[in-house]
């Protein structure tokens, strides 16, 4: 929408523009990747999580094991990776909580949230740590495996990882 005044001191009319109450978000801000065959190499992660199960790339040549995952080796230059299933079981070696506003495009979370470093065995792995506080975590706790779905500005279907703590004692009153 515009509009003409006689705002420009005299000399003629200077056009008036209208800024929209809203804004569509671009897909650039939407932080989650395309998971298509289409759209990444690595779609068999997506697909391997999409069924439960965690996987990362592990060299055939040099036996090295990434995350994430690959398709090309970074310790032997190879081309000749596998996807292996990782724990879904681990201890958080770091966190840290989130206590200030967010990105644009990610207003569906509320903070304060948790995001942590979670030691698998053969690899570390940072994840979001729901259903805890920051209060609440202590370096070494166990957290499992929570696969969640994401709603997005994309007709597919699409799933990430986080990491939730793990229940060791009922009896614990942390």
């Amino acid at each position: 929408m515009s509009d003409t005044t006689d705002s420009n001191g005299g000399e003629g009319e200077r056009e008036r523009v209208s800024v929209p109450k809203e804004i569509e978000l671009p897909r650039l801000l939407d932080f989650y990747e395309l998971q298509t065959e289409d759209h990444t190499k690595i779609h068999e992660f997506y697909d391997n999580l999409r069924d439960g199960r965690l996987t990362t790339t592990q060299c055939t040549d040099c036996d090295a094991v990434h995350y994430p995952p690959r398709i090309v080796c970074p310790e032997c230059t190879g081309d000749d990776l596998e996807y292996v299933d990782l724990p879904h079981e681990g201890e958080l070696f770091a966190f840290s909580e989130v206590r200030g506003g967010l990105p644009m495009g990610l207003a569906e979370h509320d903070v304060p949230f948790v995001v942590g470093v979670v030691d698998l065995g053969p690899v570390q792995l940072s994840a979001r740590i729901d259903d805890a506080s920051y209060s609440d975590l202590e370096i070494g706790d166990p957290v499992s495996l929570k696969i969640v779905e994401i709603d997005g500005p994309v007709d597919e279907e699409r799933v990430f990882y986080r990491f939730e703590p793990t229940d060791v004692d009922e009896g614990d009153s942390r």
